[in-house]
């Protein structure tokens, strides 16, 4: 008996000691990843995620998702598209960041519909507090004219973001401005500006324009703008 239960705990630490390995393995896979992506070696990084995905554990959904951005980088939105599929269908449409990632993807082929399915499925997931998914939804309901639905998107993204998006500040000047509210529009666009340290180029431009509007010299402001730009 004892040696019954002397064998079973040398199995049981061998055990241990395997997944302890395996563990090592992993982690050093992801970093050596992590690594190359950071050296913009992307097909590089894309080997290590790979060989990490032949790893079981729970790392599996993540190494779809940088696999993914990796693609993505390289200019290919398809394949990108198709990772993020795979890391979200593994955590049950659980992972925000793939959703508005591949929302990203889907948006630059052109597949606007669903685009903002993954955007509400990114702030649904994240619990209303996806900032950037917001600002996202809120650009598009302002292209289809829908101002006072983009208004509070843009306002949610501010709130979410702890207002370090400056393009919500842009865009919700645009939409007071062609309400008439030229006072408001301008403090908008200033703290867009002043936000981006000076760099946001539409923002002082559509402050110029403002002033022109209210002297009633200048023509229409610039339309909304991503927050990319």
């Amino acid at each position: 008996m004892l040696n019954r239960a002397y064998i079973y705990a040398i199995f049981l630490t061998l055990i241990l000691s395997t997944s302890a390995v395996r563990a090592d393995e992993i982690s050093e896979t992801i970093e050596r990843g992590d690594q190359a992506y950071n050296l913009g070696r992307f097909e590089r990084a894309i080997f290590e995620y790979r060989y990490a995905l032949t790893l079981p554990g729970p790392h599996i959904p993540r190494m779809h998702y940088n696999i993914g951005v990796c693609r993505y980088k390289l200019g290919q939105l398809r394949e990108a598209a198709d990772a993020y599929r795979q890391a979200i269908s593994l955590r049950s449409r659980q992972y925000p960041s793939a959703s508005y990632a591949l929302g990203i993807a889907l948006q630059e082929l052109g597949e606007m519909r669903e685009a903002l399915q993954m955007f509400s499925e990114a702030v649904e997931a994240s619990g209303g507090k996806h900032a950037e998914a917001l600002f996202e939804l809120g650009l598009a309901s302002q292209k289809a004219g829908e101002n006072h639905q983009a208004a509070a998107f843009y306002q949610r993204a501010i709130v979410q973001s702890k207002d370090r998006i400056p393009a919500c500040h842009n865009n919700l000047g645009v939409i007071m401005a062609a309400s008439g509210r030229m006072d408001e529009a301008m403090r908008e666009f200033e703290i867009a500006l002043k936000m981006s340290k000076g760099k946001f180029k539409e923002a002082r431009e559509n402050i110029t324009r403002c002033r022109g509007l209210i002297s009633g010299s200048s023509g229409p402001l610039l339309a909304a703008t991503s927050a990319h730009n």
